[in-house]
């Protein structure tokens, strides 16, 4: 996806990549070369009687339901697209909690086998991308190679719903934190909600990538699109004859971009240039949880202590206060 905030207008309006004109393309040339055989026809002097095809593309009713079929189709699949970033959003900020309250709470050398505390961190990682895999429908070979074992390698290339697994391992290490008395109950119960929470994003997303738009609504739209643009020619050629060519390609472009537009954007999760950016907003997790690990013990108990300088306190608070 195309982060970029600020572009040239010029160097956009004819940018290749993300745009739909490559596959629309085909269908322009299709409508063009009819178009061209209508003006042969009328060229040749052969009567056109099927005018009133024509006419259909000037009724009003007809372009209003075909207006509104194309606005809700563009709207519903922006809204698709923005519901996916909103919940990749909750995976990043629970994350975050995760590895926050963890790293508060747990210390950074406690040598307890497997369950220590940057095992539960890479986990977090590994969620993440495990999460995007499994929305692409691609297998898990080697990108969590560095954050799990191999015994858990075969196990997520085995399971149905890595991210579950996943989710359901990190559960056992917050159960075995607690049980080591390095979280309390309260604590766990924080950790677990922030779990729960991002295991819903997930749902939300498969929801989203598992159900597309109706097909009666999709082929209605389609046809309607068919009707307009077969119809065109009768309605221009026998008025402007060799000029409807362009009006043709023109007005087929518009509405065979829109429509294309909106099934970009129908499953936001794929690896095009108008998919949400998820191996970047992997790749902040990962750097995210990566900071959280760097952070010792010492770190937490030497900003825990007070100062010994009270005016040092008192003037820290007053520059505390000023920045809010």
């Amino acid at each position: 996806m195309d982060t970029t905030t600020k572009s040239n207008w010029l160097a956009t309006t004819f940018k290749l990549e993300g745009s739909v004109a490559s596959i629309i393309l085909p269908r322009i040339l299709a409508f063009t070369g009819f178009t061209v055989a209508i003006c042969g026809l009328d060229y040749l002097g052969y009567p056109i009687y099927l005018k009133e095809i024509g006419d259909l593309t000037t009724n009003v009713v007809y372009n209003l339901v075909l207006g509104l079929l194309l606005v809700f189709r563009t709207n519903t699949a922006y809204d698709r697209f923005w519901e996916g970033r909103k919940t990749w959003g909750i995976l990043v900020a629970n994350s975050r909690n995760v590895a926050r309250q963890v790293a508060l709470h747990w210390p950074t050398q406690t040598p307890i086998g497997s369950m220590d505390r940057d095992t539960l961190l890479n986990l977090l990682v590994a969620f993440a991308i495990a999460t995007k895999l499994h929305l692409r429908s691609e297998p898990i070979q080697d990108q969590l190679r560095d954050l799990i074992s191999a015994e858990q390698a075969e196990l997520l290339a085995e399971a149905k719903h890595p991210p579950l697994q996943i989710a359901f391992w990190i559960g056992m290490h917050l159960q075995q934190a607690v049980q080591q008395g390095y979280i309390d109950s309260n604590q766990a119960t924080n950790l677990d909600q922030s779990l729960s929470q991002m295991i819903e994003g997930v749902g939300s997303c498969e929801r989203i990538s598992s159900t597309p738009l109706p097909i009666a609504y999709r082929i209605y739209l389609k046809r309607l699109i068919l009707i307009y643009c077969v119809g065109l020619p009768f309605r221009w050629v026998p008025e402007i004859h060799g000029w409807a060519l362009p009006m043709v390609a023109v007005v087929s472009f518009i509405l065979l971009g829109i429509e294309e537009v909106g099934r970009e954007l129908d499953n936001p999760f794929g690896q095009d240039a108008n998919d949400l950016p998820i191996d970047d907003i992997c790749q902040t997790i990962a750097d995210n949880i990566n900071q959280t690990k760097a952070i010792n013990v010492t770190e937490q108990q030497t900003a825990s202590q007070p100062s010994e300088n009270p005016s040092e306190c008192d003037a820290s608070s007053l520059s505390l206060t000023a920045s809010y």
